[in-house]
């Protein structure tokens, strides 16, 4: 059985980062909340 992929779009990914660089949220912490592995993330 096959996983579907997930498709961020622009304005999600924008959302994400802010999380990340201006509520200084780790990174660690992003991927467990948004489910994304980190390695996409970088």
């Amino acid at each position: 059985m096959e996983k579907s992929r997930r498709h961020y779009s622009p304005q999600q990914k924008v959302a994400i980062l802010r999380e990340h660089l201006i509520e200084q949220v780790p990174i660690s912490e992003l991927c467990e909340k948004h489910h994304i592995h980190p390695t996409l993330f970088y």
